[in-house]
């Protein structure tokens, strides 16, 4: 399967013009030969956490991501702030929408207590896997990535992490290293995509998105700018390495 991560700009808090922008980027991503598109955390609103910026659970995120899917039969996913049913915060939702209408949802895990997410965002209850053409698909969010103990958890059920994030560039080195970390750790594909730009709280951004092998190699890397990055990944590939290279067995705990 070739999978594409737009890196991108956001415009603060503006669904309708971040539709807009990125509309002809996820189809010059299915123009590239794209199955599974990966935008950015946040990428209707940026990575804000103004009060009522929460939208309903299938809101116009949601359904966006689904008209994406539907319209280039697809898999398009991005993340968005959705109030359940019955809650009063939202979560910190990925909304993984297939070409034929069937949408999963993953909650991050982790809310960033540094930044304060675990005061304006619910955290999750658990990690999803969605099988998509043979190949197993976990996803993380953002600062979920410092957390090994998740991905380890989830790998034997995992040939390809997706971690969308809004990971600004003073701490670029961080996310450059954990992401080929995951990969290596759990011999699996990692699909890091970051946002560029300013948002509105002035946090900087530099990308750095990139598509890591189960060995830990660099297959499409992206700094600075908006642009697309694209690898091919095949869960025979994760099969092959993980039975020449037999670590996962060796974990304990």
């Amino acid at each position: 399967m070739r999978i594409a991560a737009v890196q991108h700009d956001i415009v603060w808090e503006d669904r309708d013009a971040n539709f807009a922008r990125l509309a002809p980027q996820v189809a010059r991503a299915v123009g590239a030969g794209a199955e599974l598109v990966l935008l950015s955390e946040t990428f209707s609103t940026g990575f804000s956490m103004t009060p009522g910026i929460g939208e309903p659970e299938g809101g116009p995120s949601a359904q966006f991501l689904a008209g994406q899917a539907a319209q280039h039969g697809v898999w398009v996913a991005g993340t968005c702030p959705e109030v359940a049913p019955g809650e009063r915060l939202p979560y910190n939702s990925l909304v993984l929408a297939g070409p034929d209408g069937e949408t999963h949802r993953y909650r991050k895990l982790h809310p960033f207590t540094h930044a304060g997410e675990h005061e304006r965002f619910r955290a999750g209850e658990k990690p999803v896997t969605v099988h998509i053409g043979g190949l197993r698909v976990t996803p993380f969010i953002c600062y979920d990535l410092r957390f090994a103990d998740v991905f380890w958890r989830a790998a034997p059920e995992t040939d390809v992490y997706l971690v969308p994030a809004n990971w600004p560039s003073r701490r670029r080195l961080h996310w450059q290293t954990l992401l080929q970390a995951r990969a290596i750790e759990n011999q699996a594909y990692v699909v890091g995509c970051n946002r560029v730009g300013t948002a509105g709280d002035g946090t900087e951004h530099v990308g750095d998105s990139r598509i890591v092998s189960p060995m830990g190699e660099l297959l499409a890397t992206a700094a600075g700018v908006e642009t697309i990055v694209v690898a091919d990944v095949a869960a025979a590939e994760v099969a092959a390495t993980r039975d020449r290279l037999r670590f996962l067995p060796d974990r304990r705990g």
